[in-house]
């Protein structure tokens, strides 16, 4: 080495595990009975995506936020920093329309599939108060095939749906493990995202300490 060559860094950094939250929200007409209650919930999951970023510096949080009907898919943020994200605007959220239930979480998982890269992680928490009843793209079976495929690939899948649908059944017609039921009011809305983000907080957890959450006890609080 010559006497002016700087010497060689040392690689002693942590490396960095870049978590990718994924979250698809209805947005058809039976959802504005809870509406205020919708709004007020991903708001404070935003929040606490933005928490377990400063909890976890170690983590890259990104977030992807979809709502939709079946006149429009709004793509609140795309692979947005969880630093940079804000609280919606009242006005972004106006339920209306029928469900295209398979178009949004198709297109959903297309997007972020196409955006990570290998040793991502992703939680996919899909959130609606009824079933399919208007995609033109995307069918049951492509679904399933593509959560089936990115379920070995350090994604995580979660439906919450409101008590009037049978949410095990739909989650296993997905292919997903990860579900929970919630009463479609005011108290029962608050509750849902409450221990949805006690959720999220432990997913993150486990993540920092290199732990899994079993399969299909993502929700459980025991």
């Amino acid at each position: 080495m010559k006497k002016n060559d700087p010497m060689p860094k040392q690689q002693n950094k942590k490396e960095t595990k870049r978590v990718h939250n994924l979250i698809i929200v209805d947005e058809s007409g039976s959802m504005y009975v809870i509406r205020k209650q919708a709004f007020v919930g991903m708001n404070e999951t935003l929040q606490t995506v933005r928490q377990m970023q400063k909890k976890y510096p170690d983590q890259e949080q990104r977030v992807t936020l979809l709502t939709f009907d079946s006149s429009h898919t709004t793509w609140h943020y795309d692979n947005t920093p969880a630093s940079r994200t804000k609280n919606l605007d009242w006005k972004a959220y106006n339920p209306g329309g029928g469900t295209p239930l398979y178009d949004a979480i198709g297109k959903g998982i297309a997007k972020v599939n196409a955006q990570v890269e290998d040793g991502d992680h992703v939680l996919v928490t899909i959130i609606t108060d009824g079933e399919e009843n208007s995609s033109e793209e995307w069918t049951l079976k492509m679904v399933r095939t593509m959560i089936e495929k990115l379920k070995k690939q350090n994604w995580t899948f979660t439906l919450i749906g409101t008590d009037n649908l049978d949410v095990e059944t739909m989650a296993q017609s997905f292919a997903i493990e990860e579900h929970m039921e919630f009463q479609q009011d005011e108290e029962g809305t608050k509750a849902m995202f409450a221990r949805e983000r006690r959720s999220r907080e432990r997913y993150n957890c486990c993540l920092a300490e290199a732990a899994p959450i079993p399969k299909g006890k993502f929700f459980d609080e025991d």
